[in-house]
């Protein structure tokens, strides 16, 4: 049975925290939380993330960056990550992590681009693809509950 989603990028300031708070909201019985592959350790998410975050309704002001672990992967059920190359830095730093870990693009085989120190229209793009990854994933987690 599916309780724990975790969401990873690099930073965990701008992609993974709004993937967390989407998934968050779609299923507030589990667990939800992300990390960083080089987090910004306590570090809020991005002013433009949690600019663009808000006009969807989410509120990221809370979020605090934190860096993914060993721990973080055994607890987790299903790992997100927002590129393939995360997946294969992943699997290669905790081996466990495979068959588990998977892009949120995985369905539709896209990458989510990173929109760190771009313009607010590459947050956009990022939260239109991160909002695309989730509802694809969404029946799916479904069916694992």
């Amino acid at each position: 049975m599916m309780q724990n989603i975790l969401v990873v990028c690099i930073g965990n300031i701008c992609r993974s925290p709004i993937g967390e708070a989407l998934l968050a909201r779609e299923f507030p019985q589990m667990k939800v939380w992300s990390a960083g592959l080089g987090a910004l350790v306590g570090d809020p998410a991005d002013p433009l993330s949690i600019e663009v975050a808000a006009a969807h309704g989410l509120d990221l002001s809370a979020h605090r960056a934190q860096q993914i672990t060993n721990w973080m992967c055994q607890a987790a059920d299903l790992i997100l990550v927002m590129e393939q190359g995360h997946k294969t830095e992943l699997e290669q730093r905790f081996p466990l992590v495979r068959g588990k870990a998977f892009r949120l693009g995985e369905l539709d085989k896209f990458d989510i681009a990173d929109p760190h120190r771009r313009p607010k229209a590459a947050f956009d793009a990022a939260y239109a693809d991160i909002a695309r990854g989730v509802t694809a994933w969404v029946p799916r987690i479904r069916l694992l509950c």
